[in-house]
């Protein structure tokens, strides 16, 4: 996690937000924490298309098991299981937003810690 992140104004204070209400464990809030002091911010016009984002469909892969899954990010009240969408704020969503393809990332689970790498970003719109 040496680059840093690139988060739309929205999604970082989405997430600072996240962390003001304690909706997050300690290490995953020390982790959010330094990586949003670092963070690069911009409008989503400005947005490199390969970085995960609201409105992003991303093709994961777990490192630890070999598994890949497809998640389509959006805002927390948006996201459905019906639709097949994931909020930004859930615990997979914290651990890509703002990472780029090719990133690989060690993450704190509830299930304990994963390592994963981004495959594939693309954006609806």
């Amino acid at each position: 996690m040496d680059n840093p992140i690139i988060l739309t104004v929205g999604v970082y204070d989405l997430i600072k937000n996240h962390i003001i209400r304690q909706e997050v464990s300690k290490e995953v809030e020390g982790i959010l924490l330094k990586e949003l002091k670092k963070a690069q911010q911009v409008v989503r016009r400005e947005l490199p298309e390969d970085v995960v984002n609201i409105r992003s469909s991303v093709r994961v892969k777990f490192h630890d098991d070999g598994s890949e899954e497809v998640y389509n990010f959006s805002i927390p009240k948006k996201a459905k299981k019906k639709k097949k969408t994931t909020s930004i704020l859930s615990p997979i969503g914290l651990a890509v937003a703002g990472r780029r393809v090719g990133d690989k990332i060690r993450w704190p689970f509830d299930d304990g810690e994963k390592t994963i790498e981004i495959l594939r970003v693309e954006r609806s719109s």
